[in-house]
C-alpha cells in the first residue's frame, strides 16, 4: 500500500467525508452486522444468500470506511475565504478562463476527493490545477494535457465559500454524493496551499 500524501480539501469537503464515515460507522455497519448474525443463526452459510451478501457488503463497508479514516487523517483543510493572495490562483479559487479561440470556461479548483471536471470542480492536483497555480489576471498558461498542449489566459479570479462537496473513490463502489455539514471538527488553516 503506498503512503497517502497531505490531502487539501475545503472545509464543505472535510465536513462530506465525516458524514460520510459516521453514517457508514455508525448507521450502515451495524445494520449489516445484526443481519448477518440472523443469518448465520439460521443453519447452514454455504448456501445462505443473507448471510453471503451481508459478507461481502460488509466487507465494502469495512473497505470505504478505511478509506475515509486514510483520507481524513492526511487532510489539510484550506478555507479558500482565507488566502491571503486573493489575486492569484490558489486553493479553492473561481477562475474563468478563456482559450486562444476566446472560447470561456469557468473552474473551480478543489481537494481531489472533491473533483468534478463535469460540473468544473477541478483537482488540485490536475494537470490544469498545476499549470495555473500563482497565476494572476492576463497571466498566460500553458497545460500539458493527453491531447496535446493548450494555452488558457485568466480572465477573472475569484473566491467563494463552498457549499457542497462531491466525495469519490475510485477503488470503490460506494462513492456517493453528499451534502457538507456546519459541524467540523478539525482546524482550518488559511495559508496557500
Amino acid at each position: 500500500m503506498q503512503p497517502v500524501k497531505n490531502n487539501i480539501i475545503s472545509p464543505a469537503g472535510f465536513a462530506a467525508l465525516r458524514a460520510e464515515y459516521d453514517q457508514l460507522f455508525s448507521i450502515e455497519r451495524p445494520k449489516v452486522v445484526d443481519v448477518i448474525s440472523w443469518a448465520a443463526g439460521n443453519g447452514d452459510r454455504s448456501e445462505n444468500g443473507d448471510y453471503i451478501y451481508g459478507r461481502k457488503r460488509l466487507r465494502e463497508i469495512d473497505r470505504r470506511i478505511s478509506f475515509l479514516a486514510r483520507r481524513m487523517k492526511a487532510a489539510r483543510v484550506v478555507d479558500p475565504l482565507a488566502q491571503p493572495d486573493q489575486s492569484r490562483i490558489w486553493f479553492g479559487a473561481s477562475v474563468e478562463l478563456a482559450d486562444d479561440d476566446d472560447n470561456r470556461r469557468h473552474i473551480t479548483l478543489v481537494g481531489d476527493d472533491e473533483a468534478d471536471a463535469g460540473n468544473g470542480l477541478i483537482g488540485w492536483n490536475s494537470p490544469l490545477a498545476r499549470a495555473l497555480r500563482g497565476a494572476a489576471i492576463g497571466d498566460l498558461r500553458t497545460v500539458i494535457l493527453p491531447a496535446g498542449a493548450k494555452e488558457w489566459e485568466i480572465r477573472s479570479i475569484a473566491y467563494r465559500p463552498f457549499t457542497a462537496a462531491i466525495i469519490r473513490d475510485d477503488s470503490s463502489e460506494m462513492g456517493d454524493h453528499r451534502e457538507d455539514s456546519d459541524d467540523l471538527d478539525d482546524t482550518v488553516e488559511s495559508a496557500p496551499a
